[in-house]
């Protein structure tokens, strides 16, 4: 099972090493190494998302998530994405702007830094949606009940997801981006960067989001008749077959996913060059870390691990609102990666460890109540 989920990290990771050795040295192929590092630690909480989203899909969307998906990932975010950023933000062509980035790295990453606070606006803003609209809805488990049952009530007000999002949108224009941090130690307002940004972030995520769900809903009658059936199949004494979203549910929930990945990226991609300014040495460990990130979705669909570990995926959302959160304080103070990734994973080991507590007393709730005996025991419900 971990050689057949992780077979192609494993030879990606051994392909990478060698061709950074053989290219630029032992000082390439540590560089690769960190990057890959990095990548790893900052999407830890993307791919424990990923799984919640990529398990409703059917078996044939799930291979377009790992073929296709991944080259989206790794070429589209950790190569071309740096590339378009300068492309855009200095008027330039792309083959020109690769070209800078060979020629000229220190200019390129001039141009990546002026250009984070409005990467970090659309991203923070997309993030923090998806971190909002998961806690303001009610759930049957609670990690943490003194912040998530108030979150849920107020989750019944129409818009109140979108309407905080705004608010922490606008009072980030205009404190944090009026004195955004630039190449140089500089500072600049970027005010109307950063309302434009988040705007286009926010309605990426309703937009994208909003289909779907929308064909999810369309198909909730279908999926009716399947469990149905499925249970007319128990009964006969067969195995009932799982089959998963598809059609055009799962085209869309698959643009879902790629823009969450993207979100995702743009800290690993921003946070690569405080580590080095080769574009080419950055996408491959970056794109050796986005093969983990594939591969461990994948593992925690496969396993179940998200409905054993019942605050696994709270843990991951509060991961991506602390991102989020960390992307729209480094429009104007830079964070060290090493902090943004270890909060995620921190939080990420915090559910982990709440869930397997929540089970230990479940098993002894259920063994006291076999045996009549035993004190039944309160259900872990925090950290």
């Amino acid at each position: 099972m971990l050689l057949r989920t992780f077979g192609w990290s494993f030879a990606i990771t051994a392909v990478g090493f060698v061709a950074a050795f053989l290219l630029w040295g032992w000082e390439g192929f540590a560089l690769v190494a960190i990057l890959s590092i990095l990548e790893i630690s900052l999407s830890f909480d993307n791919a424990v998302v990923n799984a919640g989203v990529l398990k409703k899909m059917n078996a044939f969307w799930q291979r377009i998530f790992l073929t296709i998906g991944i080259l989206i990932a790794v070429f589209g975010m950790r190569l071309v994405f740096p590339v378009a950023i300068v492309s855009v933000t200095a008027g330039v062509g792309p083959w020109e702007a690769v070209e800078l980035a060979i020629d000229d790295p220190d200019q390129y990453e001039e141009m990546v830094t002026d250009a984070h606070p409005a990467i970090a606006a659309f991203g923070g803003m997309f993030l923090l949606m998806i971190c909002l609209n998961f806690l303001f809805e009610a759930r049957d488990h609670n990690w943490l009940p003194f912040v998530e049952r108030p979150l849920s009530r107020v989750g019944k007000v129409d818009g109140a997801a979108v309407g905080l999002a705004l608010l922490a949108l606008l009072v980030t224009a205009t404190t944090v981006a009026t004195n955004a941090y630039q190449h140089g130690g500089l500072h600049a307002d970027k005010s109307q960067t950063v309302l434009l940004a988040g705007v286009a972030g926010l309605l990426t995520y309703l937009i994208v989001g909003g289909l779907s769900g929308y064909f999810e809903n369309r198909l909730e009658e279908e999926e009716e008749r399947e469990e149905e059936a499925e249970e007319a199949e128990r009964r006969a004494g067969r195995q009932p077959s799982v089959i998963g979203v598809g059609g055009k549910a799962a085209f869309f929930l698959f643009l879902y996913l790629e823009v969450l990945d993207a979100s995702f990226s743009f800290d690993g991609v921003i946070g690569a060059f405080a580590i080095t300014n080769e574009i080419f040495t950055m996408a491959l460990g970056l794109g050796i870390g986005a093969f983990y990130v594939r591969s461990l979705t994948i593992y925690l669909v496969r396993q179940g691990t998200l409905d054993e570990y019942r605050y696994l995926e709270h843990g991951a959302h509060y991961a991506i609102g602390a991102l989020a959160v960390m992307l729209l304080i480094s429009i104007r103070w830079h964070l060290p990666e090493v902090v943004t990734g270890l909060v995620g994973v921190g939080l990420i080991a915090a559910a982990f460890w709440s869930s397997v507590l929540a089970n230990r007393a479940d098993a002894a709730r259920n063994g006291g109540e076999a045996g009549g005996t035993a004190e039944k025991p309160s259900v872990t419900s925090g950290v």
